[in-house]
């Protein structure tokens, strides 16, 4: 018998067309895109789990939390039914998970749930 995820990962794609998680992932080094995919692959076969891998941060929004080599990097995403919808993806600078990222990530969950009703 096959294991099959619990949650499909699809990419948020703007109104341009862009995907911004995608484009950040190209942005990382080869091993740091390696270890970011391996942890959104665990949290789609384990979901729902919890700390340390993911935290709930605000609303329908939460994190993945990837330790790299010398950094953390976080992807932002909400669970719409069976898809875990990655937002925003980041490479930390702080302890907490700032604001702006939150909003960043709601902003975008709306602008998907706008163009997922047409």
């Amino acid at each position: 018998m096959q294991n099959l995820p619990k949650l499909q990962a699809v990419f948020f794609k703007s109104g341009s067309g862009r995907e911004p998680v995608r484009d950040w992932l190209m942005s990382l080094t080869k091993d740091e895109r390696r270890q970011v995919g391996t942890d959104i692959a665990y949290v789609q076969f384990k979901w729902p789990i919890g700390k340390p891998r993911v935290d709930h941060l605000r609303g329908s929004v939460w994190e993945v939390r990837s330790r790299l080599e010398n950094r953390i990097a976080r992807v932002l995403f909400v669970v719409a039914g069976s898809e875990m919808v990655l937002l925003h993806g980041f490479v930390k600078k702080t302890q907490k998970t700032g604001g702006d990222e939150i909003n960043l990530a709601e902003h975008r969950w709306k602008e998907w749930q706008h163009a997922e009703r047409k």
